[in-house]
């Protein structure tokens, strides 16, 4: 790949990265090494990474803020992107949101807000981009992003710049069109929204987020919810009643605050989370009959 570092570099892309521990861009704090990460700063540089990426057919993925993702240990071959400071913009328009792919989704939420904009409070936990919530149509607290994307813009993998209709996105639950047939990269989204009572947006936000607080282990790295619930359940509730709670494998742990939450206690291995995550699907079917699907995203090697 050092050929590749270097034409990336002479292509004025500083933050390029030969063999990078993917650890260190992830929530979970696990993951071997991207053969190459690049961190492009502005709109040139993602277009250039890309040019020089499908010019040498090099693999590539995007991993945002690196939630709701699991690295394996082998790490990942080919090219890693993660969006840097010159592509997390916004602005308000009236009543919608326009939003730079690298930007927080969190922040996002607490920017409409303070605008007096309601629609986008479900946001509020979580930790993602705003270019990976629309690429897995990203929800919470009974809404997702698909009830309030107008659209996006993508730059394809070949170099075109599109703009996808919300319909055009082909979103269902924890997808989009991007995760199948279309591959690129969300560079901005525009959110719809409505305007409402600052106070009262500001209320539904401080209780959605005492609720995380209280229910959710945000002091350990973690990704989130590992599991989809099940229809008419809830994955936290089956492992829990299964007695998983506090169950470790290595130093992966099923949260005691929350079942569908594992955390690393601090080595956790990639490893040792897959384990933990086959053990509560094979527990759950044999107590329950119910087969778990994770909802987060295994990438790379073992």
């Amino acid at each position: 790949m050092e050929p590749i570092a270097l034409e990336l570099k002479e292509a004025q892309i500083e933050d390029v990265r030969l063999d990078e521990p993917l650890s260190r861009h992830t929530t979970w704090k696990v993951g071997g090494p991207a053969d190459i990460l690049v961190i492009p700063q502005n709109r040139e540089e993602l277009e250039k990474t890309m040019a020089i990426l499908y010019r040498h057919q090099i693999p590539w993925r995007v991993i945002g803020r690196g939630s709701n993702l699991l690295v394996r240990d082998g790490g990942i071959r080919g090219a890693v992107i993660k969006m840097g400071n010159g592509l997390d913009y916004y602005r308000v328009d009236g009543d919608r949101v326009i939003a730079g792919g690298g930007h927080s989704f969190v922040k996002l939420s607490v920017l409409a807000a303070k605008a007096g904009l309601t629609g986008l409070e479900f946001a509020g936990g979580i930790p993602g981009t705003v270019g990976g919530a629309v690429f897995m149509n990203a929800g919470a607290h009974g809404s997702e992003v698909c009830r309030v994307l107008e659209s996006a813009e993508v730059l394809l993998e070949e170099g075109r710049w599109i703009r996808l209709t919300n319909q055009e996105l082909d979103f269902s639950y924890r997808h989009s069109i991007l995760q199948s047939s279309l591959r690129g990269v969300v560079t901005e989204a525009v959110f719809q929204l409505k305007a409402g009572d600052r106070k009262k947006v500001a209320a539904s936000m401080a209780q959605f987020k005492d609720r995380r607080r209280q229910t959710q282990p945000l002091q350990h790295p973690c990704a989130g919810s590992v599991f989809r619930n099940p229809d008419g359940d809830h994955s936290g509730r089956l492992i829990e009643a299964a007695g998983l709670k506090g169950y470790r494998v290595g130093d992966a742990e099923v949260s005691t605050q929350h079942a569908n939450f594992i955390i690393n206690r601090g080595q956790a291995t990639a490893n040792d989370v897959l384990t933990l995550i086959e053990h509560i699907i094979g527990t759950i079917e044999k107590e329950y009959g119910v087969t778990l699907v994770p909802e987060v995203q295994v990438v790379g090697e073992g």
